[in-house]
């Protein structure tokens, strides 16, 4: 995993700065998705690296899946993936493509798993607390585990607030030993 992220990194950046400097960040933010989404199909991933399959067919077959074909600047930059071999690094680019696009435009994504689920009332709460506190627009992803028995547990980036009862459970355990 974090080889794919390393090997993926440069490649996501080379493709943020041209996409931002010729105005079409969502339209390679789309194409990077669709793109991803096909790479990441067993039937397809098998077709990378078959001898029997050159990249002008690879090639033909996204275009296909990306219905308008993408520009010609996404056409360069996915020959450039397959003769390095690094169209499975497609997902992984595609993350982190995201990533830069959204430091760029001041959002942060931010992943809250709750011990229930919240009502649309303490989402948008709990997400204007969070915009206070990262100073940045949210984009809020949420998920329900009974385990962490009540509270929440937000991760935002590297930051991670625990304010679950498991956590405190385990972080007064912590303290017991000492």
């Amino acid at each position: 995993m974090f080889a794919e992220t390393t090997l993926a990194r440069p490649y996501a950046r080379a493709a943020f700065d041209l996409a931002d400097k010729a105005d079409t960040v969502e339209a390679w933010s789309n194409a990077l998705e669709v793109t991803a989404q096909a790479v990441a199909m067993p039937e397809f991933a098998r077709l990378i690296g078959h001898p029997k399959v050159d990249e002008d067919r690879l090639l033909a077959l996204i275009e296909d899946v990306l219905k308008d074909g993408g520009d010609k600047s996404f056409t360069g930059f996915l020959k450039v993936l397959m003769h390095y071999r690094r169209l499975t690094l497609v997902p992984e680019i595609a993350a982190q493509f995201e990533m830069l696009r959204r430091a760029r435009d001041q959002r942060l994504q931010v992943n809250v798993t709750s011990a229930v689920e919240m009502n649309p009332e303490q989402i948008e709460r709990l997400a204007q607390r969070l915009r206070k506190r990262f100073g940045s627009d949210i984009e809020m992803e949420t998920a329900v585990d009974d385990t962490l028995i009540g509270g929440l547990i937000v991760r935002a980036g590297d930051k991670v607030i625990d304010a679950s009862v498991r956590g405190r459970l385990e972080q007064l355990g912590r303290q017991l030993v000492r």
